[in-house]
């Protein structure tokens, strides 16, 4: 087992963390990466070279996901076959629930999340983050995870080719591992941790504004598709309904337009499809939900303006009625794809640290 920890300008408590988990697991193998801390840093790292760690260096900061990236890429390459465990370096992962993390996945978990209670004296904007991204990760997904931005996590070893793909550089990257995660039809196991925030969460290099947009920005960027493909939907609407009157043959037509220009901003922007995948299997799956929704569109539609309301708002309403389960059939059935399952560790992997 290897336990990998990303580290920008740590202080004592990565010390603190070697020095325990040398104690309590000196079974598992050490892996620190520097993401740039600078030459003021370099004790810090050099105390936990001296304690056995193997300690890795970007030159410049890049962030926690690419940090992340350096040690699966190290680990694939020098100790193939070894599960790894993540946590974070500031002290809020205990050694026993790093080890509870890790016996999950020897157990024969993929992927395992220490997920927090958030009780006891919890910062602010840790708490609000927290239920925000829970609660958006869910609407995205149909998906409960407790805590979608822990730090302690495992994985097997057979998924860091898949890790190494998903898209992400910062701190949005182990959102973006969850939604991939969730797509693939990847289970996510989650085990109950400590919640520990020293000094009210001080050493945190997380900017509130700029690593929330980015972390949100999977979802965002699904909406703003969404608007775009309704205000085309909705402008080609009234000009055929104009044209030629009634109201199955221009929703037909609007549909069409809308519906094509979504799906080709879709698969490349919102879901990360890469473009060397066959595009067909896709497209028929989302010509499927098109037709649905299509269908649920114009019985609101007739429903609606039989009733009594203007075109205009009542394709508005519709709209928003529809929008979330869009983006849920989307996710889990268009353009998901699944990981290959666990594969078994290969026999006397090599060491690190």
């Amino acid at each position: 087992m290897i336990v990998l920890i990303p580290a920008y300008e740590p202080d004592a408590r990565l010390v603190a963390l070697v020095d325990a988990l040398r104690a309590t697991a000196p079974e598992a193998h050490l892996l620190v990466v520097d993401d740039g801390s600078g030459s003021a840093f370099a004790p810090v790292f050099d105390a936990v070279r001296q304690r056995g760690c193997a300690v890795l260096t970007h030159p410049v900061n890049r962030g926690k996901g690419a940090a992340l990236k350096t040690g699966f890429r190290f680990v694939a390459e020098h100790a193939p076959g070894e599960d790894v465990v993540c946590a974070d370096s500031d002290g809020q992962h205990s050694p026993d629930d790093v080890r509870r993390v890790a016996a999950r996945v020897r157990d024969g978990a993929d992927l395992v999340l220490g997920v927090r209670g958030f009780t006891g004296t919890v910062p602010l904007r840790s708490r609000v983050g927290n239920a925000l991204t829970r609660t958006l990760f869910r609407l995205a997904t149909g998906r409960d995870v407790r805590d979608t931005q822990t730090g302690l996590r495992g994985y097997a070893a057979g998924l860091l080719p898949w890790l190494l793909s998903v898209p992400g550089e910062r701190f949005e990257y182990e959102v973006s591992t969850l939604l991939q995660a969730v797509r693939r039809g990847l289970p996510i196991d989650q085990v109950g941790i400590a919640t520990i925030y020293l000094e009210g969460n001080a050493s945190s290099h997380f900017r509130p504004v700029l690593d929330s947009a980015r972390i949100y920005a999977p979802l965002l960027t699904f909406l703003l598709s969404s608007f775009a493909a309704f205000v085309l939907d909705t402008a080609a609407l009234l000009v055929l309904h104009g044209l030629l009157g009634g109201l199955l043959l221009p929703l037909v037509g609007a549909r069409l337009l809308s519906s094509t220009v979504n799906f080709a901003v879709n698969r490349r922007l919102v879901f990360a499809a890469p473009a060397t995948r066959r595009v067909g299997a896709a497209a028929l799956r989302y010509a499927s939900l098109a037709v649905g929704l299509l269908a649920a569109n114009y019985l609101l539609l007739a429903a609606l303006t039989g009733l009594g309301l203007g075109l205009l708002p009542a394709k508005l309403l519709t709209e928003v009625l529809l929008v979330t389960a869009s983006y849920l059939v989307q996710s889990r059935a268009v353009y998901a794809r699944r990981v290959r399952p666990r594969q078994p560790a290969e026999p006397e992997p090599a060491r690190v640290g």
